[in-house]
């Protein structure tokens, strides 16, 4: 079932993304050589906490932690843990909060101290990608133009769209329906309608689109070892087209 939400409702899921926003913004000096993501993760429940909102992802189907931290090659969903970041790395941090039982869900790749220049350029193409599928949101239109614009974009570049994890709706749950996938297909080509919530979230690996999942039964990393990066964004769509929620 899609759930449209009234405009109360999106209210507070606004103000929930602001925080969420802010949260990330707080977080972005820690994320330093010689930080661990046990640590990452403390730091962004404190924080989450102290404003009066609930992590959602912890608990969430028995995961253990506030954020997912998932480095390099590490797709999603990667586990918090005492290994210490490293220059050069790659680090996505995905993070779900609510107020009021509203929630919303959004992802962001930083760079930790200086990195090489194809990391960077799949940071800058990644990011890019997530607003011009942001930008074929509007109502009337189909879920599966999202994807197509993400694809018609990164195809370019030679780089793989996972397949296997995509966007959705998010309320009330963590994921409800629609299905946001990031390439074009026919099979989701539901009409998206004015107050429906979505997140859009590329995830474009440097080499292969193909996934694993690790034996933690949570932590995806590409096939073939090569950097991935992850951007999301929880979006409603509006009469005049969407508005993304999770922003300051």
């Amino acid at each position: 079932m899609v759930y449209v939400k009234s405009n109360d409702e999106i209210k507070i899921m606004r103000e929930c993304g602001t925080l969420l926003a802010e949260m990330y913004e707080y977080l972005e000096p820690y994320v330093q050589p010689g930080m661990t993501g046990l640590e990452l993760d403390k730091i962004a429940e404190d924080f989450i906490v102290k404003n009066k909102a609930v992590p959602e992802q912890k608990g969430y189907h028995g995961y253990p932690a506030t954020l997912c931290i998932s480095t390099n090659e590490q797709v999603i969903h990667g586990i918090p843990s005492k290994k210490k970041l490293e220059e050069g790395d790659i680090v996505g941090l995905d993070c779900t909060i609510s107020i009021k039982g509203l929630m919303t869900d959004s992802a962001r790749t930083f760079a930790v101290g200086k990195i090489d220049k194809k990391k960077q350029k799949l940071m800058e193409r990644t990011e890019k990608s997530l607003y011009i599928g942001i930008d074929a949101v509007k109502a009337g239109g189909r879920v599966n133009d999202i994807g197509r614009a993400v694809e018609n974009y990164i195809n370019q570049f030679g780089y793989g769209i996972v397949r296997d994890f995509c966007g959705h709706g998010v309320g009330y749950e963590i994921h409800e329906e629609p299905t946001v996938l990031n390439y074009y297909s026919t099979r989701y080509r539901n009409r998206l309608k004015e107050n429906m919530v979505i997140t859009v979230e590329p995830m474009i690996n440097m080499g292969t689109y193909e996934v694993n999942v690790l034996g933690d039964g949570w932590t995806v990393e590409t096939a073939d070892k090569k950097p991935s990066c992850h951007f999301e964004h929880t979006v409603a769509v509006t009469s005049e087209g969407y508005e993304i929620l999770t922003v300051k």
